[in-house]
């Protein structure tokens, strides 16, 4: 799983290289690169949670990988494009497998690696003695809300597009996206820096229905760059919402399903983007385009309030309970007193 990833990318480059080289054979390599990157992120993720006890700085650590992310997010497109000017594109899928594979290398000749490495005994024992709970109800709920938040980002992306299509300002879709990705650094970077009371699990469901409800009122906006300022308020609740969903889900495993419940983020929030983005090409010129914008919002919404309900019933219903059990209680030597 180290080099195999870059030589895929590596022989797609030299495919795409070639005209005459088959359609099909170009998307047979491009899924397999696809199907097996290498899993850089969930490994990150569970070496922080191994070595940082201290929760909040955790988060810190988690906000910070995520406001990378979307840096890199950001960077990407513009490289390539400087690429492409001076270079050809098949040249740019040859970087990208330079880089894949230095990074894998550089992540795996590590010392905190290799520490983890040694200690792999002991997190064999944690796992015999029940300490693996990589399927509790807290990573049910950190996957199901990470998907629901990625099939709200898959589908606005590709809706972004329409809508600066259909107002002939093609222009304002790289600053939607740059508008996205900086929003999106800025509340991690405040998400981090916050010391949050907030139990991870609530937090998580308030960000994903703020994200879908700004992202909804994205598509009344009068104007492209009017979309853009809309886009840029709800990137300041994805990377929150996304670390809080790997935090969640780290909380929720024990200390040999770490890696296994980041992956399970990760692959839920890709596979839902991937799902979305392809279903709201569906939606686009069947629907007005402020509709399209809130149906595409609709499962980060729905799914945060469905997680959200039980904990308001909890803290609601057992007051009133208990408080009706004291006026019965209270009630009882009265009428016997009389």
């Amino acid at each position: 799983m180290l080099a195999e990833p870059a030589l895929l990318l590596g022989a797609l480059g030299g495919a795409a290289a070639r005209p005459a080289a088959p359609a099909a054979g170009r998307a047979v390599l491009a899924a397999a690169a696809g199907a097996l990157p290498p899993p850089l992120g969930p490994v990150t993720r569970a070496m922080l949670s191994a070595t940082l006890t201290d929760r909040d700085l955790l988060r810190r650590a988690y906000s910070l990988d995520t406001v990378a992310e979307e840096l890199l997010f950001v960077a990407g497109p513009l490289l390539v494009g400087l690429l492409v000017r001076f270079a050809s594109a098949p040249a740019g899928l040859v970087l990208s497998a330079g880089l894949v594979l230095t990074g894998t290398l550089a992540l795996v000749a590590s010392p905190s690696v290799r520490h983890g490495a040694g200690e792999r005994g002991s997190a064999a024992e944690g796992r015999a003695a029940g300490g693996r709970r990589a399927s509790g109800p807290g990573l049910s709920r950190a996957v199901a809300v990470a998907a629901a938040v990625g099939m709200c980002l898959g589908a606005v992306e590709l809706l972004v597009i329409a809508f600066a299509d259909g107002h002939h300002r093609p222009g304002a879709v790289p600053w939607a996206m740059a508008a996205l990705s900086a929003g999106s650094a800025v509340g991690g970077l405040v998400h981090g820096a916050v010391p949050w009371r907030v139990p991870t699990a609530v937090r998580l469901s308030v960000l994903s229905l703020c994200l879908g409800t700004v992202l909804a009122s994205a598509g009344l906006s009068p104007h492209p760059y009017a979309m853009v300022g809309w886009v840029a308020l709800g990137g300041l609740f994805l990377a929150p919402a996304i670390t809080s969903a790997y935090l969640l889900a780290d909380e929720s495993a024990g200390e040999g399903g770490r890696t296994r419940a980041g992956a399970w983020v990760g692959t839920g929030f890709n596979a839902a983007t991937t799902v979305a983005t392809a279903g709201a090409g569906l939606l686009v010129g069947r629907l007005p385009m402020a509709l399209c914008f809130a149906v595409a919002a609709l499962p980060a919404v729905l799914m945060a309030v469905a997680t959200l309900l039980p904990a308001v019933l909890t803290a609601v219903v057992p007051p009133f309970s208990a408080g009706a059990r004291r006026r019965a209680g209270s009630a009882g030597p009265v009428e016997a007193g009389e």
